[in-house]
């Protein structure tokens, strides 16, 4: 049981770490900018991700959190993760581009089936 929550809450602070890093960057470095405007996004597009990924950090790692708004932020984050991939090979970029993303969702995906709440583990 205790090697179930390590796994649970280091895969979350390392997901949740990621999107708050990426946010920051959102908010602060103009290369950011330049992403958004070459994957053909508009630049309020920009901001609004970065408040959700802050706010879905926030939601996966605060315990107090209803399971509801866990499962929204889970979602959000898989839709987001899936988007991106999208987005990266439309423009052309090859597989190789979506290495972060990759391990993104491999982070996503453990701290979900991990988490205590999730229907993974409501029936163990």
């Amino acid at each position: 049981m205790m090697n179930k929550k390590i796994i649970y809450w280091l895969s979350t602070a390392l997901f949740s770490a990621f999107m708050l890093f990426s946010a920051y960057g959102y908010f602060t470095d103009p290369t950011f900018k330049e992403a958004f405007v070459y994957l053909g996004y508009p630049d309020y597009f920009r901001i609004e991700l970065a408040i959700a990924k802050i706010l879905g950090a926030l939601a996966l790692l605060l315990p107090f959190i209803p399971r509801i708004l866990k499962g929204f932020a889970y979602a959000g984050f898989t839709i987001n993760i899936i988007g991106a991939a999208i987005a990266h090979l439309a423009v052309g970029e090859g597989i190789g581009s979506l290495t972060l993303i990759f391990v993104a969702a491999i982070l996503l995906l453990v701290s979900y089936i991990f988490n205590p709440s999730t229907t993974c583990n409501s029936a163990k």
